[in-house]
């Protein structure tokens, strides 16, 4: 209501044609209904055309599995986008206020945001590529980010303009009205009066940062990364400053419809700079593989790891190591006494009788290796054939080696000889945890 008074105070200066869009969600039955009544009444009252429309928010949250919240914003800015393309309209202006800036922060720190999240909600969303010649092109637009709540309703008040209140903006089971109702006024108190003011200066702080690295990662970018191939050059990668290292990481990934967090950045920067122990290749979300060999860092789509191929990782004592061809994670893990009561006898290894490090790697022609069982050596390839293993499944098989000797296999009991005596001592259990799909 407040930016519809502005801009009709406004609309004669800027040469503006307005007019009102309206998205009912329907979540709050009749309620919702009134709303858009009330919407309606106003737009006929200024002449105005009116936009509107409406869908059920919580079937499309449950079929997207998405938050009401979420759901809600969706369909509406699809709405947004609809009036956009199909109407005669330029800019859709919505009425963010400096509160929502600062609940918007706030959340995003929680939940361990990088500047681009500290960046908040932008005074303006470009509808298409800003590469586009079109100078104008379409937009929505967010005037007030600068003006605190209780200010429009100082302004509504003395136009003696009505406005209808959300219920649901009352709703403690919502995250954001935690945030605006209990912890913002709570942190106004104790610790900062102007704390919703520092919040949205951090947003404009962090939009100017960010506006500086996507011009300098738009300049980088094209001379270490090669998009046809999903391949990063790592000679020139590695003198880089580590701001500009993740978000080159980042960036490749996006290029490739690929949203990277903190961990993953951190664990393609370790892969890239090939430290002692790293892995040759790591998971990523979504089944995507990151792999380094000779100074490239390459990416891998989800399936392209289905022809067979040798792998051979290194896994320390203790320790553990990621080995995307099997989806599995490799743990060693040390054990001794009572500890070593939860973990079946059978898959324990004498720690004195293994080396510092072990291979965790496919099992290769002319493998052997001794079953407790049985009465000397037999070869990988018959066991796994008595298990009726086939393809790459069989071709990818796990063993662990210590000292070129094959000293398990997965799914097979260890040597006796290689198992602790009586309890004496420290043990060594060999995990396989299947890694899953992000």
């Amino acid at each position: 209501m407040a930016l519809l008074q502005l801009l009709l105070e406004l609309r004669g200066e800027m040469g503006m044609v307005l007019s009102v869009a309206h998205f009912n969600h329907q979540l709050r039955g009749a309620d919702s209904d009134h709303d858009e009544e009330f919407v309606a009444q106003l737009a006929r009252q200024y002449k105005l055309e009116l936009h509107c429309d409406r869908g059920n928010v919580v079937d499309f949250a449950a079929r997207k599995h998405l938050s009401l919240e979420a759901a809600a914003r969706k369909m509406r800015y699809e709405f947004f986008r609809r009036l956009l393309s199909e109407k005669s309209l330029d800019r859709i202006a919505t009425a963010h206020t400096l509160d929502d800036q600062a609940e918007t922060v706030l959340l995003r720190v929680t939940r361990g945001a990088g500047t681009r999240g500290l960046a908040g909600i932008y005074p303006q969303l470009l509808m298409v590529s800003p590469s586009t010649p079109d100078s104008h092109p379409p937009a929505i637009v967010r005037p007030l980010l600068r003006v605190k709540h209780q200010d429009l309703e100082a302004y509504l008040a003395e136009l003696g303009q009505a406005w209808r209140e959300d219920a649901s903006n009352r709703d403690l089971r919502y995250t954001r009205n935690r945030v605006r109702h209990g912890i913002l006024p709570r942190l106004e108190k104790n610790l900062n009066p102007q704390v919703r003011e520092a919040l949205a200066e951090t947003a404009e702080i962090a939009r100017a940062e960010e506006d500086y690295w996507e011009q300098e990662v738009a300049r980088v970018l094209p001379e270490l990364w090669n998009t046809g191939f999903r391949v990063l050059d790592l000679s020139r990668f590695a003198n880089l400053p580590l701001a500009l290292r993740r978000r080159i990481v980042r960036a490749a990934a996006e290029s490739l419809g690929l949203r990277l967090e903190f961990r993953h950045v951190e664990e393609i920067l370790a892969l890239a700079s090939c430290q002692t122990n790293a892995a040759r290749s790591g998971m990523l979300p979504e089944g995507w593989v990151v792999s380094q060999h000779k100074h490239k860092l390459r990416f891998q789509p989800p399936g392209s790891l289905a022809a067979p191929s040798n792998y051979e990782y290194r896994l320390p004592v203790p320790g553990a190591i990621d080995i995307p061809e099997v989806r599995c994670r490799f743990e060693a893990v040390l054990v001794s006494g009572n500890a070593a009561e939860g973990y079946n006898p059978e898959q324990l290894l004498d720690r004195m009788l293994l080396g510092e490090e072990l291979i965790v790697r496919n099992w290769r022609s002319g493998d052997r290796f001794w079953p407790p069982h049985a009465k000397g050596p037999k070869k990988i390839k018959e066991l796994l054939q008595e298990r009726r293993l086939t393809g790459t499944e069989r071709k990818h098989w796990p063993v662990v080696v210590s000292a070129s000797e094959v000293v398990w296999v997965s799914g097979f009991a260890v040597p006796a000889r290689l198992r602790p005596r009586d309890g004496d001592g420290t043990a060594v259990a060999i995990r396989e945890i299947p890694l899953h799909r992000r």
